[in-house]
């Protein structure tokens, strides 16, 4: 059978990802709103993060072991459905403790989907997995773009609850979409496994702490800024929907960098894309901070490419350095090291409220220098001795 892109497959596949990422994508747009709202310090705000984040990432490699050991397609539908109720009565909410409460229950949604869908997208991606995931990554980088888009102007024109409400409606209608597509996925599946899409070879631990490593690091920079930098905007005197479309600047600038940071991979090597985007965040956040303007706006876009941009890079060596644990690979990628990175934002939070913003935010730019250290010594999956080495048409010059 041929072993291409099903694109039916990775269409339904990508826009699941491009619903469920839309629900985390609105958070940040929205702490503004719950920070009049509640009354809430820089601190009480970050913690609204980490209950995303402690249930959206923390939990994903549970969700990836349960996915490898017995397989789970109704998480698909059933996280995405999650993930748009928890975000649209979060909106509603009346008191800061259910707000938490729901935020976490939208989280699990996320956590749910993201390391079935990877495990569904390297099955539909056929040998051409490298290709496959940046198609799947595209419709999460997009959907997580979105919702500042989207929802800050709902919210400025109908209010927070009813904006909030509405803007979770094509979450849920995504949800049904994906809920109708299962029967399909599912003979997509038992197609690869028979034909032996996916890699066998032997699990590397050490390579996947290291690589866990570097994107903690990278997230603790990301979600600092995926935090604080609307708030900082509205500091400067600007407005919450000023904020939001700086935020929607960068995380556009992430979803284009899918598409681009790919093909250099692809040139030059993963490792070494993932190094130079790794070197390049620190110097870019601290423009942003110190210089401002039309050169911070472009700073803060470049730091989207390069974070944004290597998702799919640290999610193909991860499936690479774990080949008989994919959906654990993809938890571990996606989630825990990136929830590390939100534990990182609330005490990023303190240093606002005990010293300034400013200060936080160069805090930001710290952790992708140190997590530069670990980038030089992320093993070559294709040599000898290392895991098995991905199909010769999937991914070109690792290195």
């Amino acid at each position: 059978m041929s072993q291409s892109i099903d694109r039916r497959g990775m269409t339904t596949l990508s826009g699941g990802h491009l619903a469920s990422d839309f629900a985390s994508g609105s958070v940040p747009a929205l702490l503004p709103f719950f920070a009049l709202k509640f009354d809430l310090s820089y601190t009480l705000t970050a913690v609204l993060v980490l209950a995303v984040l402690a249930s959206s990432s923390l939990t994903q490699p549970l969700f990836g072991l349960w996915s490898d050991r017995r397989g789970a397609l109704w998480l698909l539908p059933g996280g995405v459905a999650l993930a748009g109720v928890g975000i649209g009565l979060a909106a509603v909410a009346p008191s800061y403790g259910l707000l938490l409460v729901l935020l976490f229950l939208s989280g699990l949604g996320i956590a749910g989907f993201h390391p079935e869908g990877a495990k569904c997208a390297v099955f539909a991606s056929g040998h051409r997995r490298a290709s496959g995931m940046s198609l799947f990554n595209i419709g999460g980088n997009t959907g997580y773009a979105l919702g500042p888009v989207v929802v800050t102007p709902l919210v400025l024109w109908l209010g927070l609850g009813p904006g909030g409400l509405l803007a979770s409606v094509p979450v849920i209608l995504a949800s049904l979409a994906v809920l109708a597509a299962l029967p399909y996925l599912s003979r997509l599946r038992a197609e690869r496994e028979t034909g032996g899409g996916v890699v066998e070879g032997r699990d590397d631990v050490c390579a996947m702490l290291i690589l866990t490593s570097v994107i903690g690091l990278r997230s603790v920079a990301w979600f600092g800024l995926l935090t604080f930098v609307p708030l900082w905007v509205v500091s400067l005197g600007n407005s919450a929907a000023d904020g939001a479309r700086l935020l929607a600047l960068m995380l556009f600038a992430g979803a284009a960098g899918t598409l681009l940071l790919g093909p250099i991979a692809d040139r030059v090597g993963i490792r070494r894309t993932l190094l130079v985007a790794q070197a390049v965040l620190a110097p870019m956040i601290l423009v942003f901070v110190f210089v401002g303007g039309v050169a911070g706006v472009m700073a803060l876009m470049v730091v989207g490419t390069c974070v944004v941009g290597t998702f799919g890079l640290t999610m193909v060596l991860s499936q690479m350095y774990l080949p008989r644990h994919v959906g654990m690979a993809s938890g571990l990628s996606i989630g825990l090291a990136m929830g590390l990175g939100g534990l990182a934002a609330v005490a990023l939070g303190a240093i606002a409220d005990v010293v300034d913003l400013k200060t936080a935010l160069v805090c930001c730019a710290l952790a992708p220098l140190l997590g530069v250290v670990p980038c030089l010594f992320l093993p070559d999956p294709g040599a000898p001795g290392a895991v098995a080495s991905a199909p010769s048409s999937g991914y070109p010059l690792l290195d």
